[in-house]
């Protein structure tokens, strides 16, 4: 090879290394200004959480009120429930991408939005192991930054490693999720729902296997059921009076759980999120169900 080729291979290679570095900056450069001038309205709890694992917090300018985690969630201006989200006061805070999930925010809602020009993000959220791992897959691409959610979905998978066990133990505890606001409003949690998954990933059973979704509870019910354990959101047995109010309950006292005083609560977001936070989910309760 003369000198003249290898000068030409050289001057070559030495362009395409500077060509791709350069891509590489650019690409980064862009992407840290995607970032730093979106303005974010999430309208579901987990996404709002994996947006701050992601490192956007400060790019949160609004969140419906089931995002309370982290603590910072809490000083956001709240737009209401996703399923009753004012478009007017969304628009209010001047946002350029809305995020959140399709079982949760109304179609009409949607079009609104779209209609107004704003980039408006929505992911199916399925509640299992593989469906958080997909949600954070899907959080971080949308916001270009599929390097950071790698990193989260691996510490995400090596936690669950610690508690992927539990479903399986032998000694299942029968399990019973109410949902109150008051003694006046108490639903009971069948198949499919959250807390029925998340109940069987801690090695517990969930009782209320005769249904779907969630039906008002009755005394009836309560003893047919006869759970070992009553589980609730915190709030929840908040709005009940705590352990002495649920006691009070028509049907209580005749079940295991109330002649044991196995009444337990955990934080509803933690609970029912299937955030990157499962894990913790899954051996808080393994620990208050056993």
């Amino acid at each position: 090879m003369n000198k003249i080729n290898r000068f030409i291979l050289s001057f070559g290679a030495a362009c395409l290394l500077f060509s791709c570095q350069n891509t590489k900056e650019t690409s980064q450069s862009a992407d840290t200004t995607f970032s730093d001038t979106l303005r974010i309205v999430s309208l579901n709890g987990t996404v709002s959480e994996i947006i701050s694992e992601l490192g956007l917090e400060d790019q949160i300018v609004g969140t419906d009120v089931a995002s309370t985690y982290p603590a910072s969630m809490n000083s956001k201006p709240k737009v209401g429930h996703n399923k009753k989200v004012p478009v007017e006061g969304v628009m209010a805070l001047n946002p350029n991408l809305i995020i959140g999930t399709k079982q949760e925010v109304n179609p009409e809602t949607i079009e609104q939005f779209k209609q107004a020009g704003i980039r408006t993000v929505l992911f199916d959220q399925e509640y299992s192991v593989e469906g958080t791992r997909k949600l954070i897959k899907g959080v971080s691409d949308s916001l270009k930054l599929t390097q950071r959610g790698d990193s989260l979905i691996g510490s995400f998978d090596k936690a669950m490693e610690t508690v992927s066990s539990y479903g399986s133990e032998s000694k299942k505890p029968k399990v019973l999720f109410i949902y109150a606001r008051g003694a006046g409003t108490m639903m009971v949690g069948g198949t499919g729902t959250q807390v029925d998954k998340v109940i069987e990933l801690a090695g517990g059973i969930n009782v209320a296997k005769d249904f779907t979704d969630y039906k008002p509870l009755t005394p009836e019910a309560l003893v047919a059921y006869n759970p070992d354990v009553i589980l609730l959101f915190s709030s929840g047995l908040s709005s009940l009076g705590n352990e002495t109010g649920m006691m009070n309950i028509q049907g209580v006292k005749e079940t295991n759980a109330g002649r044991n005083k196995k009444i337990i609560a955990m934080d509803g977001q933690l609970l029912s999120g299937f955030s990157s936070r499962l894990p913790i989910a899954i051996e808080e309760l393994h620990s208050k169900i056993h």
